[in-house]
């Protein structure tokens, strides 16, 4: 079991990253670049700047800015710890409220722990339905992007 230590989120040694794809089979990867988290009272939480998508087209990168996360209005994408289930020695389900675009729905993500007195290490790979949370821009990418969503974490933090 994974200790109640309070961690903070490394920010340079972590990653969270997303892959779109159309529906032709082209994949969009990109990542944010800024973000903080860690844990309160042993609970993970983690809020990420919206503006901070990457996905090295900065045409792209100012749409999906503007009319999927209308990220004037909405900032931050935040996700906060419910539960925690040890599934094996080192998977856990990590359960928690995903907030994007103010809509906030409950999200479970398999992550792989590893912990050394000074880090904490956890790697995840889920597919979330970004309909889910209404991240759309109208009627024709609704059709040309396909509604799932990769997301790919790695994460390290350090005991505060």
């Amino acid at each position: 079991m994974i200790s109640v230590d309070e961690y903070v989120l490394d920010p340079t040694r972590t990653r969270i990253a997303f892959t779109a794809t159309h529906r032709w089979g082209t994949r969009v990867h990109g990542h944010f670049t800024t973000f903080e988290g860690g844990t309160r009272a042993g609970n993970p939480w983690l809020t990420v700047q919206l503006d901070s998508l990457d996905t090295a087209n900065p045409r792209r990168d100012t749409q999906l800015r503007r009319d999927f996360f209308d990220t004037k209005s909405h900032p931050t994408m935040t996700f906060e710890t419910t539960s925690i289930t040890q599934v094996s020695t080192s998977r856990y389900d990590v359960t928690g409220n995903l907030t994007i675009r103010g809509d906030t729905h409950p999200l479970t993500i398999p992550f792989t722990v590893t912990e050394t007195p000074e880090t904490l290490q956890a790697t995840a790979t889920t597919t979330l339905n970004r309909h889910t949370w209404h991240t759309n821009w109208n009627t024709f990418t609704t059709a040309l992007v396909r509604p799932t969503v990769v997301i790919d974490l790695a994460v390290t933090a350090t005991h505060r």
